[in-house]
């Protein structure tokens, strides 16, 4: 995944100096050596220059920190703490913070040994809330150094998501398609995270394109095509206009992203783009995809930011599906209960045209987009990737600004089924437990677009502190709430 930040974070002790500063010392070493002796030591570096007590240690802090690279913080409560020098550290910190705490280690060094870390950090949280200071602070944020020690890891992910927030650029071209109201939501809120926009037209791309005709790197990306497809390769005839248009797309990337670092898309691919381009875009998209590129369809800005968010957390390839169709009662029936733990109603097809990975099909090949030959020569839309998509677990989820300006977002674990699909484009069976009921009282209730974001495995503990931090409202993060918990709109008497 080359568009994706890499986190490395600075591992600053602190310590309230009428307690032993060698609590601190000592507990940092021994958090340090834990953490490389589980996870990746590159991940981390140990602050040696001073244990925190006062305001000049935490600026000679942050100067070492910052010198070593460092885009993320952990303060480290080794003993009771100093509350104002630790928040300002926090503060003055440009990335992700967090917070984590020493408890203590034996009931046979309870007096010159006991640190307090369990009272410091109340202390330490009332002191972030006062200077309106954001930081991560874990479920249970006091442990042992290997406890300690995975909870850093655990922030490692939510930290890559909010550091490549801050230096990415979403490149759009056009308007969304008539009737896709759906997908238009104001930037404003972007522009709040910290994101760029480039919106474009399609004329644009389409100029660029052109230019890009006859382009002597066109026939190595056809083979690298082939290579992918395999006897997935249906369609030869339109993989050199395809491959065009991908070094279309990543000559603008090169050539647009300013000052930013990470870059994804949210592209047109109707109603014009097939008879102008003479194809469908979503095979490269789904290439660019993979390449750690996120592209939506249908110029799904926040779509495409949510795919962003996710590439980030997993640090994988994600897509974007309708949230399409119900399973039919027949298939249920047959290939789904008493197999499975899932009602019908917890069931539905996640569906797009052929946007989804080949890595994440289960079996793919090149084919026209279906829909649009319905109305159109089939010649002019071919392109997409069609396939049944890989069982296993995945995170359905879409952070989202409303038309008031509003952040909001959803997540829900659960997994694509191995059922066959017996349908059309990049589709799976989808099973997401109390799924009507999350239908009905978050997706409809809370307005969503029928776009989601898919990751595959189970990251909504890292999604839901991601969307905290960013500053989505606690109450606007709705999730498949378990039977006998009632959604706000739920009828009790139902």
């Amino acid at each position: 995944m080359n568009n994706l930040p890499k986190v490395k974070i600075g591992i600053v002790a602190v310590s309230r100096d009428c307690f032993p500063e060698s609590l601190s010392v000592n507990r940092r070493k021994a958090l340090v050596e834990a953490y490389k002796a589980k996870y990746d030591a590159a991940d981390i570096y140990e602050c040696p220059i001073c244990i925190v007590e006062s305001e000049i240690h935490m600026v000679q802090a942050l100067e070492d920190i910052k010198k070593e690279g460092c885009n993320a913080l952990c303060v480290y409560l080794g003993n009771f703490g100093p509350e104002i020098s630790e928040t300002l550290l926090a503060k003055h910190f440009d990335g992700p913070a967090m917070f984590v705490a020493a408890s203590e280690e034996s009931q046979n060094d309870l007096v010159g040994g006991r640190g307090d870390a369990y009272c410091g950090m109340l202390n330490a949280s009332y002191n972030l809330k006062l200077r309106n200071i954001k930081a991560y602070i874990p479920e249970y944020p006091v442990g042992t150094a290997m406890e300690c020690a995975d909870m850093i890891n655990e922030f490692v992910p939510i930290a890559r998501a909010i550091v490549g927030l801050k230096s990415l650029k979403i490149i759009s071209f056009g308007p969304r398609p008539l009737n896709f109201l759906a997908c238009n939501a104001p930037i404003k809120q972007l522009y709040n995270l910290g994101v760029e926009i480039e919106e474009n037209s399609e004329l644009d791309l389409f100029e660029a394109f052109n230019k890009h005709e006859g382009d002597e790197r066109i026939p190595a990306k056809v083979k690298e095509m082939e290579e992918e497809l395999g006897e997935g390769n249906q369609k030869p005839e339109i993989l050199s206009k395809l491959a065009q248009y991908e070094l279309t797309l990543l000559d603008w990337i090169e050539a647009h992203k300013g000052y930013r670092e990470y870059v994804a898309i949210a592209g047109k691919c109707w109603p014009a783009f097939q008879t102008q381009f003479g194809f469908v875009p979503c095979y490269v998209n789904s290439r660019l995809t993979g390449m750690g590129i996120p592209v939506s369809c249908e110029v799904d800005i926040y779509g495409c930011l949510s795919e962003f968010i996710g590439a980030a957390i997993s640090n994988d390839v994600v897509t974007l599906l309708d949230i399409n169709n119900t399973v039919p009662a027949d298939m249920y029936e047959e290939s789904i209960k008493d197999k499975f733990d899932y009602t019908h109603k917890d069931t539905f097809m996640g569906f797009h045209c052929g946007n989804t990975c080949s890595k994440k099909l289960a079996f793919c090949s090149m084919k026209n987009q279906m829909i649009m030959a319905r109305s159109l020569p089939v010649e002019v839309t071919n392109g997409t990737l069609e396939g049944d998509i890989v069982p296993g677990d995945i995170t359905f989820y879409r952070l989202q600004s409303t038309a008031d300006c509003k952040l909001r977002g959803y997540i829900a674990h659960g997994e694509v089924l191995p059922v066959a699909t017996k349908s059309f484009g990049g589709i799976g069976v989808f099973a997401i437990p109390e799924m009507g009921r999350f239908y009905r009282h978050v997706l409809i209730e809370g307005n969503y677009p029928h776009h989601g974001a898919v990751a595959f495995g189970h990251y909504g503990k890292a999604l839901f502190e991601v969307f905290k931090y960013i500053g989505v409202e606690l109450d606007e993060i709705g999730f498949n709430q378990p039977k006998g918990m009632l959604y706000k709109s739920e009828n009790p008497f139902a």
